[in-house]
């Protein structure tokens, strides 16, 4: 596979909220409850100050995506926020970490100064070891910051990246 990043746009759509929704139903990574729709997901889609879609440029199958937006407002604006999500049957071949390098240099880009994560649960080791590989600093935990599918709770680990 030769995985490259474009842009998002409404052709994508479909591909692109079938893996969002996967992690959202999944319940174990996005704090959203709610499977998006055609026009829902393109609305939340365009809305970000990025969103990025990992395709393989053989068979032009959508493999991944991230959304990148401001975590905050005003005096907090230049702190950016992401979340990834790869198709599950895409996963283990190095298509997230291809994401977030692109996520840090699109933000950066951007004119961000920071990208934080609020919100990493702690079971998501792959996602806690790519962190870690790309050096990004740890903030603490947040003991049963995440509410599960299930209805229990885990720790979240927020983490941030200076650009």
């Amino acid at each position: 596979m030769n995985i490259k990043v474009k842009e998002f746009t409404r052709a994508d759509i479909e591909p692109a909220i079938a893996i969002w929704n996967e992690v959202v139903e999944d319940g174990a990574a996005f704090p959203q409850t709610e499977p998006l729709t055609i026009k829902t997901g393109t609305e939340f889609f365009e809305s970000q100050s990025f969103t990025g879609l990992a395709y393989d440029v053989q068979s032009g199958e959508i493999a991944g995506l991230y959304i990148l937006h401001p975590n905050n407002v005003g005096r907090c604006g230049h702190i950016s926020n992401a979340s990834y999500a790869v198709k599950s049957d895409m996963r283990g071949r190095h298509i997230g970490e291809i994401l977030v390098k692109h996520c840090l240099e699109k933000a950066k880009e951007l004119g961000f100064g920071i990208l934080q994560f609020n919100a990493v649960v702690k079971s998501n080791a792959p996602a806690l070891a790519l962190y870690e590989k790309l050096g990004f600093v740890r903030l603490g935990v947040i003991p049963n910051g995440f509410l599960m599918k299930d209805g229990t709770y885990e720790d979240i680990i927020p983490h941030y990246h200076v650009l």
